[in-house]
């Protein structure tokens, strides 16, 4: 079994967490985009965890995304940094739960070290994301052999 895995999602990004009132007590999910990009996650994650032969990880987690997004045409180019909405916390939640959606790992409760980050999408990057997930012996493996 493979103790670690990376793979590329394409698409748009999408946060989980706001809500918008639209009346009689009902909420919704703000984002528009999240229902597709979860399912964007989830599919990448299946075919990646087929082609290595994964199992669902039921262990301590580390998980290391890079969300890529639109750079904004009013953001000025000598801006080199996204520190705009969405948050990347809550981008965070929605690509988790994909990921165990997807069944990469047996619960988000499993992850015990995150690194998360965001970056405009310039070439040769799509909007998406670049997910790298693994075990701690695999994160072990990979400082010695840095």
């Amino acid at each position: 079994m493979t103790s670690a895995l990376r793979f590329t999602v394409r698409g748009t990004p999408a946060p989980q967490g706001s809500k918008r009132h639209v009346g009689r007590g009902v909420m919704i999910e703000s984002s528009a985009n999240l229902k597709p990009w979860r399912e964007a996650v989830k599919i990448a994650a299946i075919d990646a965890m087929n082609a290595a032969g994964w199992q669902m990880l039921d262990e301590p987690v580390v998980l290391v995304v890079d969300f890529y997004l639109k750079r904004p045409d009013s953001t000025a180019k000598r801006v080199v940094h996204q520190f705009k909405k969405p948050d990347l916390s809550k981008l965070v939640r929605s690509t988790e739960d994909a990921l165990t959606d997807a069944g990469i790992y047996a619960d988000d409760a499993r992850i015990i070290e995150l690194i998360a980050r965001k970056h405009f999408a310039i070439p040769p990057h799509y909007s998406g994301a670049s997910i790298w997930v693994g075990t701690l012996d695999a994160v072990e493996q990979q400082e010695v052999a840095s």
